[in-house]
């Protein structure tokens, strides 16, 4: 298992910029640490609450929209290796307006994944008497957990400055665990515990169609199986990103779906049926304060109970690490794109951006205040993810037509096709999260335009050097889709006014996605355009030789 090659000479770096440290294993298990994360915990029974044991349905069709989605990721990051490339490739084609709210999508969803993570941590800690005053009653933190949470969000940010190198080693190591104790829990629980029956006694899908749909966004589907962008964000990391990057994210994405498919399967089928006699919406069992510890407590496995609190340390610890990592990558991608301060694309001796990981730590601390538990942020974290993922199939669109000659080390077989169907699907994904987490969203989007436009606006009036270009005609179609997606979110069935029946409104969604695609395309940026900023953004990133 080698994660840094010390036979390769030291990385090059170029001056006050990122070291290329980090090899294929080292890609890869950044994402997969991130893809099994607090996920698995919660994952199996929220998911089976809201769909029934259709949920495995849900997991598949949500593996299939996350493979999608990744492999356009997968020949953009080989195109261009660049650090926080999800929040860099918007810019590329239609300039720097979605360059702009790209960047605000993608660094807040990545600010705010560690909180969750904590979040999770505590939630099961609640099973030792040392952590039972930590959370009250609806899930917000008392006086105490508050400070542990700050002190977890501390012990993040300190890893991080030790740096890349340092990072790739304690992820590595924690994602080994992270990988084995799921597969265990599969296996050990299933032998003796397999109750095939459970799949059909209390209904297969008694919530219908829409349950199993809602279960995607809301009971943290897509959540869970997020995280394959991290090779991506560390691209300006990678010893070598056009080969490496398209197989740590899509190896990642395989690993991940697998995992949580067979977890979610034997969830079902292990438990007792006198825990859903009631119906799945009122699960309920001892442990539940931890539903794998308290399922493998129920069997009696009590050892393997034990591990599994242990665990609930170990998965969302890393996965928080590294995505404290990823929140100080994207606001360097800012600052290098000249959305924001210079200070964010400062580095130290380490090749650490400072900055952003003081004001990570910052921004996970403001959410502990507001937001009550895990489940609730995690409708709000997959629609913020799925937004910035859905700027990459319009920015493949873009390329294809206006780059095709350009270098692509992995070329998606059918990715005329393949890439507005992913955006598609990136819609839906959006649309099923509900109404009651689209507005908390829209909010939040407002907030991003008014910090990053005062900047842009202060820089342009200062006529400084890195002042961004805000192509307004470029992006004349991102008003419209973010304001477009809103009104159908709100006139729609899932949280909405229910004005658009169920089956229609996806109709909809899909027809109206496809139109925004094209029009995107239409008017994007010119090659010309494109080119100079892609080199502006590859040459401050190249390492010297």
């Amino acid at each position: 298992m080698v994660k840094v090659d010390h036979a390769v000479p030291r990385a090059a770096t170029d001056t006050g910029g990122l070291r290329r440290d980090v090899g294929l294993i080292g890609l890869m298990w950044a994402s997969v640490g991130s893809i099994i994360g607090s996920g698995w915990l919660f994952g199996a029974e929220k998911a089976v609450v809201v769909a029934g044991p259709a949920a495995i349905i849900s997991w598949v069709i949500g593996a299939v929209a996350i493979v999608l989605l990744a492999l356009v990721h997968a020949e953009l990051g080989g195109m261009f290796p660049v650090a926080g490339g999800t929040a860099r490739y918007p810019h590329y084609a239609f300039g720097g307006l979605a360059g702009m709210s790209f960047g605000w999508f993608s660094w807040l969803q990545a600010a705010t994944v560690a909180p969750i993570e904590v979040e999770a941590m505590i939630g099961y800690a609640k099973h030792w008497k040392w952590a039972d005053g930590l959370q009250h009653a609806d899930g917000t933190l008392s006086t105490s957990g508050f400070t542990i949470a700050v002190v977890l969000m501390a012990v993040f940010v300190g890893v991080n400055f030790f740096g890349v190198r340092a990072l790739a080693h304690t992820n590595s190591a924690a994602t080994w665990w992270k990988i084995a104790v799921p597969l265990a829990a599969i296996f050990i629980i299933a032998i003796g515990n397999f109750h095939p029956a459970n799949f059909t006694s209390e209904g297969f899908a008694p919530f219908g169609a829409k349950g199993v749909l809602a279960a995607i966004s809301s009971s943290g589907i897509i959540f869970a199986l997020l995280g394959f962008e991290q090779a991506i964000q560390l691209a300006g990391e990678s010893r070598d990103p056009k080969r490496d990057l398209p197989r740590a994210t899509l190896g990642s994405v395989a690993i991940g779906a697998v995992i949580y498919i067979l977890l979610q399967v034997v969830f079902i089928v292990a438990l007792p049926h006198a825990s859903f006699a009631q119906g799945w919406a009122k699960l309920n069992f001892p442990g539940i304060s931890g539903p794998w510890a308290g399922l493998a407590t129920v069997v009696g496995l009590g050892w393997l109970g034990f591990v599994l609190y242990l665990d609930a340390i170990i998965s969302p610890g890393g996965t928080g690490l590294i995505y404290t990592t990823a929140t100080s990558r994207v606001s360097y991608g800012l600052a290098k794109n000249g959305y924001a301060p210079k200070v964010f694309a400062k580095t130290d001796s380490r090749g650490v951006p400072w900055f952003g990981l003081i004001l990570s730590f910052v921004t996970g601390v403001i959410c502990f205040l507001p937001f009550p538990s895990w489940q609730e942020l995690v409708g709000f974290i997959t629609s913020a993810s799925v937004l910035m993922y859905a700027g990459a199939p319009l920015a493949y669109g873009v390329f294809a037509d206006r780059l095709p000659r350009h270098e692509r080390p992995y070329r998606l077989p059918g990715g005329k096709l393949v890439s507005p169907l992913s955006f598609v699907v990136a819609n839906l994904i959006i649309y099923w999260s509900g109404w009651d987490t689209l507005w908390r969203l829209g909010f939040a989007i407002l907030l991003g335009y008014v910090l990053l436009g005062s900047y842009a606006w202060y820089a342009i009036r200062k006529n400084l050097p890195d002042a961004p270009r805000l192509d307004f005609k470029a992006a004349q179609w991102l008003p419209g889709y973010l304001v477009g997606m809103g009104l159908l979110s709100w006139q729609g069935s899932f949280g909405g006014q229910g004005r658009i029946p169920l089956w229609w409104d996806m109709l909809v969604v899909g027809a109206f996605s496809l139109a925004v695609y094209y029009w995107a395309r239409a008017t994007a940026s010119k090659a010309e355009a494109i080119e100079r900023s892609i080199e502006e953004v590859v040459v401050s990133d190249a390492p010297a030789h």
